[in-house]
């Protein structure tokens, strides 16, 4: 029986890909790779689980668009894996909306829903329904399923999921979901293994990147969340701006004269730090560079963090917790550092060195908040709720156990 699972990770200007073997209790990693669609030259890369290079290719900008990197992908895996079969392909979908709480197999009618849900995240949805369409123009056949990233955060609750608008507007699915969760589900995982005291305490995960968000853990369940209905709320992002005055919004409308496609460019592309730094949505530039407005952008990065982590401790009732995970999270020392400072108040102390050597647990001993530094993988995220749903297909009244996930 064929015994792979291929898990793509669709976000704004790429694709990271992970090939799992699903035949084992957990995933098994074999390969791991990219595709750089929006480069001048798309390419792919293929490496081992090793990290040693296995493929590289490039493409021309219309041989990417009709598709041909995700089928020079199947070649790789048909070409060095056929004795493993490829058993079924798992997306990151960043919006489920109110109905999708668990894995899905994804249909005709199911991706044309979850197209209709584009409004609610039109800088990552299309993106991530692109490749269903693709894999299924190519291999008609194949399984493919659908993993949310709002489904961690689906049993949210008011007042936490509630906007201060009339009620109508929530009976229509205008509610707080959160994002990340496929993120913040493979660090709660990985939590319980490398600190199990901490599982049923008071938790705060930042996942800190391009996009950011924070979220509040008690019993290993998703409490609170920065991100709102879309993924543009919460914290300061690479473009993205954010919580803001919705009075802002008004104001670019009737004063500033923006239309409505405007104002939602400026937000998704235009700000965050590369609004205030006027030069670069990437933290590595900023920190790097000497420049006053990128010292600033970093600034409001950090206040923005810090101010939410105090946030997501009010939901909790205390913090015991702060895990950093994210390309800045596990990157950037100096944002760790930083943030550190400004919660010192609340117990949290990071040891210079530990931090500086992004070791696993940063903290110092007279702190009273326990502090990690732990790599996230959605990819094998994705691959476990394949393993899963093909399990429950698999088993006599699969069909009906494949209900309770949705």
């Amino acid at each position: 029986m064929s015994n792979t699972v291929l898990a793509l990770n669709s976000g704004s200007s790429s694709i990271k890909f992970g090939l799992f073997e699903i035949a084992a209790a957990d995933p098994i990693l074999l390969c791991k790779g990219q595709l750089d669609e929006h480069e001048a030259k798309p390419r792919l890369i293929v490496r081992s689980a090793a990290g040693e290079d296995l493929v590289e290719t490039r493409r021309d900008a219309s041989d990417a668009e009709d598709g041909h990197l995700f089928a020079d992908v199947l070649a790789f895996v048909e070409d060095r894996f056929g004795e493993r079969s490829l058993r079924a392909v798992g997306h990151r979908i960043v919006h489920g909306g109110p109905d999708y709480s668990g894995p899905v197999v994804l249909t005709d009618d199911l991706t044309a829903k979850l197209q209709a849900l584009t409004p609610l995240a039109p800088l990552h949805q299309p993106r991530c329904l692109a490749p269903v369409r693709t894999l299924a123009a190519l291999r008609p056949g194949l399984t493919q399923i659908a993993c949310f990233d709002t489904a961690f955060h689906h049993g949210l609750a008011p007042p936490a999921s509630r906007f201060a608008i009339p009620r109508r507007f929530e009976a229509r699915g205008v509610r707080r979901y959160g994002f990340h969760g496929l993120s913040f589900e493979y660090v709660a995982g990985r939590l319980a293994e490398i600190a199990p005291e901490l599982t049923a305490r008071r938790i705060v995960i930042a996942h800190l990147g391009n996009g950011a968000s924070l979220c509040a853990l008690r019993n290993g369940r998703s409490v609170d969340t920065t991100m709102g209905l879309t993924p543009l709320d919460g914290l300061v992002m690479g473009t993205r701006c954010g919580t803001i005055d919705p009075g802002v919004l008004l104001y670019l409308q009737q004063h500033e004269n923006m239309s409505v496609e405007e104002v939602q460019h400026l937000l998704y592309h235009e700000s965050g730090l590369f609004g205030v730094s006027g030069t670069s949505a990437d933290m590595r530039t900023l920190l790097a560079s000497g420049e006053a407005a990128a010292r600033e952008a970093v600034d409001l990065f950090v206040f923005r963090a810090a101010q939410g982590i105090a946030m997501m401790s009010t939901t909790l009732e205390g913090l015991d917790g702060l895990i950093f995970t994210g390309g800045i999270g596990e990157h950037a020392k100096e944002i760790r550092g930083a943030i550190g400072e400004c919660l010192a108040w609340m117990g949290v102390r990071i040891d210079a060195a530990a931090n500086d050597a992004a070791r696993e647990c940063i903290s110092r001993g007279d702190g009273s908040v326990e502090v990690f530094v732990v790599p996230t993988n959605e990819e094998l995220t994705i691959a476990r709720h394949c393993a899963r749903v093909l399990r429950a297909m698999a088993t006599p009244g699969g069909r009906s156990v494949l209900s309770a996930f949705a």
